[in-house]
């Protein structure tokens, strides 16, 4: 116990907080949320090592500090209601519930869900809805305060834009590997938006979010 403590607690400090992200509440829910729990079983050992861990499906556990930043880009106060797209294990859901009134997380394959649901459950978290959904197809009746796009999108579908509330807050990864951005959009006011690039990184495109065309000469 002892030495999962320690590697949480230098993760945090040497990772998170080393990669700009000085939220304290954010801080505190990296060392609240078991995130040892969330990781496949083969590779909890890796838990809080500042790499993805694979889950299936040719997807991935971002990286803490990656974590970190997303929930940070939020600037959540604990009374949005949130929607997550694409569930993964689980870990990030329990982050965006603590830090928020309530979660609606959706997820294309069903075993990740499935799994996301055990997870969540053996963290005690009450306040997440899990739907298997394909986001690219169909998204949950909203608005939503925030909204967060955990697979990436070659470009911006403006749909998760439209589910926001006035004010409300969308992070989402645009782009071709290997280097995508980063963006927070926050609604200003009915279709109008405002957007801003955070930082730089590759992750998984988002399933169903289709390919960027190739030319041919």
């Amino acid at each position: 116990m002892m030495n999962i403590e320690i590697a949480r607690q230098q993760m945090i400090e040497q990772q998170v907080r080393a990669w700009e992200v000085l939220d304290p509440d954010v801080l505190a829910v990296f060392n609240d949320v078991p995130r040892e729990q969330f990781a496949p079983r083969d590779y909890r050992a890796l838990a809080f090592s500042d790499i993805e861990i694979p889950i299936g499906y040719g997807h991935a556990m971002m990286t803490p500090t990656v974590e970190g930043r997303v929930l940070q880009s939020l600037e959540l106060t604990g009374t949005e209601n949130i929607l997550e797209i694409g569930t993964g294990t689980g870990f990030l859901t329990a982050c965006l519930a603590a830090l928020g009134a309530h979660v609606t997380s959706v997820e294309l394959h069903p075993k990740l869900l499935k799994r996301a649901s055990e997870n969540l459950a053996d963290a005690g978290v009450d306040n997440v809805e899990l739907l298997q959904m394909d986001a690219m197809q169909s998204l949950p009746a909203g608005p939503f305060d925030a909204v967060v796009v955990t697979g990436s999108l070659y470009r911006l579908d403006t749909r998760f834009v439209e589910a926001l509330t006035d004010g409300g807050r969308l992070f989402v990864i645009v782009g071709e590997a290997p280097v995508m951005e980063a963006r927070r959009i926050r609604r200003t006011g009915g279709s109008d938006w405002a957007g801003e690039s955070l930082f730089e990184t590759c992750v998984a495109p988002l399933d169903g979010a289709g390919a960027p065309p190739r030319f041919s000469f």
